[in-house]
């Protein structure tokens, strides 16, 4: 019988003596697509970081093709055959996006010149399987996030590998994004590739994968074939209970406009935009990338040049910087938690309360650190954040716990006007239960909260108005039983204007 590509015996891992992975045993097939699912902090991270030579095990043993194999790097992974797409970017923003597909491993001529030809021919030729509306002369700082994604697809992509992980690829991309990387994935496992596909997303795990792993707080609970097994069954898998209504219900009261936008532009991103928002209502931004949504955001907060009128509370509030922007009431969680969001060289508790450290200074210059770590500390038991040591660098935890420290930060100096964007990337389930839930409550107390998603579920599922986007325009927008898929869809596309656009 043919041994599985790679096999992992009783893979343990520690960290200061705490156990992140219990002696999980798994094989992974040539030509198969295996997904891998948990909450955050189940040991998905670990497990990945393991087969692609950033960690090494605490013990237990690593077989490629039948013969025991130990990575001292991620090179020696990469040259075993071993590519990953991560969740969080890993670009060099100066460089141009074929320079970043073959960074450290570049193509070469004879006499070790470099063969820029060839490696743009090969970048070319990636994004054009994905479809991606990108040059490889571009440069990474001016691609969006979205972007970015399929540029992080095409490094893992552009060797020889036999091995293929891709951690929360599809979180944001479009559909028609998706439905290209579905179609090229089925095609690498039709080469007999291995496909290791991490994802909250349960419904993209069953219509992909042909076997899923369950990991919950670090040991492997449920193995099964995917015609076995149930979105509703993996989460319950997931998270040990039950999952009903993941959506809060929604509330209809709403009080007095809090955010009065007015013929908003900004060059080159949107033009003539005009929302209000309400206190207590949840208004979301729907439309497809690059349709300005996220643009809309930023130019709120100072972050990029605009014209027009913004109004909090019925006062002027058009702000010069992202400072000046806190001051007049806003909050703004970013798509890019990294990028822009977060210092995870940091600690939780001075990641919480980088927005709004002035309210902990006893004197000038000098911080109340007892009341610093007081208050990070009641953060993190509201969101529910795994960690012991409000110290502990934020690198140190999930993706899913590092955005509810992004989420605790925003919060934290009481913003009238809550502007989220993606906020539940990366996410399990259950995490995304509990900060649909926080941003309700939010709501429930007054604030005005701005939901920008690529998740029409979530776009659904949470907002009181939808406001539909389309190439930098406003093109309609729908209330209660109108807010539905196939409409947001039929604007964002241009095959309907809606009203009020």
């Amino acid at each position: 019988m043919t041994p599985p590509l790679f096999r992992v015996r009783r893979l343990r891992k520690e960290f200061a003596g705490n156990a992140v992975l219990r002696d999980v045993d798994a094989e992974i097939r040539r030509g198969e697509i295996l997904g891998l699912i948990g909450e955050n902090g189940a040991g998905k991270s670990t497990f990945m970081k393991i087969l692609s030579g950033i960690y090494e095990p605490t013990s237990g043993t690593l077989e490629l093709e039948g013969r025991p194999i130990a990575f001292d790097s991620p090179s020696d992974a990469r040259r075993a055959g071993v590519s990953i797409v991560p969740q969080e970017f890993n670009l060099a923003k100066d460089l141009s996006v074929e320079e970043n597909v073959f960074l450290g491993a570049e193509l070469l001529k004879l006499r070790r010149v470099l063969d820029r030809t060839g490696m743009r021919v090969r970048t070319a030729q990636l994004l054009a399987e994905l479809g991606a509306n990108v040059s490889p002369q571009d440069r990474i700082e001016g691609l969006s996030a979205a972007q970015k994604q399929l540029v992080e697809v095409c490094k893992a992509l552009a060797f020889d590998a036999s091995l293929l992980i891709l951690d929360e690829p599809t979180t944001m991309l479009t559909r028609r994004e998706i439905d290209r990387l579905f179609a090229l994935m089925r095609s690498l496992k039709a080469r007999g590739m291995a496909l290791v596909y991490v994802s909250h997303k349960l419904a993209e795990v069953k219509a992909i994968c042909d076997r899923v792993m369950v990991l919950k707080d670090g040991e492997l609970v449920r193995e099964a074939p995917i015609a076995e097994i149930e979105p509703p069954e993996m989460a319950r898998c997931m998270v040990g209970r039950e999952l009903r209504e993941i959506f809060p219900p929604k509330r209809k009261a709403v009080g007095p406009v809090v955010l009065e936008v007015r013929g908003l532009s900004s060059p080159g991103a949107f033009t003539d935009v005009s929302f209000t928002v309400r206190e207590g209502e949840i208004l979301g931004f729907a439309g497809l990338v690059g349709a300005g949504r996220t643009q809309i955001a930023e130019a709120l907060m100072g972050l990029r040049p605009s014209s027009g009128v913004v109004r909090v509370g019925g006062k002027e509030a058009r702000a010069r910087d992202a400072k000046q922007a806190v001051r007049q009431g806003f909050g703004y969680l970013s798509e890019d938690r990294q990028g822009s969001g977060i210092l995870t060289g940091f600690g939780i508790a001075e990641n919480m309360t980088l927005v709004s450290l002035r309210d902990y200074a006893s004197l000038p210059f000098v911080i109340d650190r007892d009341k610093e770590v007081a208050k990070a500390r009641t953060w993190r038991d509201r969101f529910g954040i795994k960690a012991s040591n409000l110290a502990a660098p934020l690198e140190s935890l999930s993706g899913g716990n590092q955005q509810k420290v992004f989420l605790a930060k925003t919060l934290d100096p009481g913003p009238r006007v809550v502007m989220v964007d993606e906020p539940t990337r990366g996410v399990d389930v259950a995490a995304k239960q509990e900060i649909y839930r926080f941003l309700a409550e939010l709501a429930a107390k007054g604030a005005a909260v701005v939901l920008i998603s690529s998740e029409l579920e979530e776009i659904i599922g949470m907002c009181d108005r939808v406001v539909v986007m389309r190439e930098g325009r406003i093109v309609g927008e729908l209330e209660g039983n109108h807010v539905e898929e196939r409409e947001i869809m039929y604007m964002a596309t241009g095959l309907r204007t809606g009203a009020n656009a």
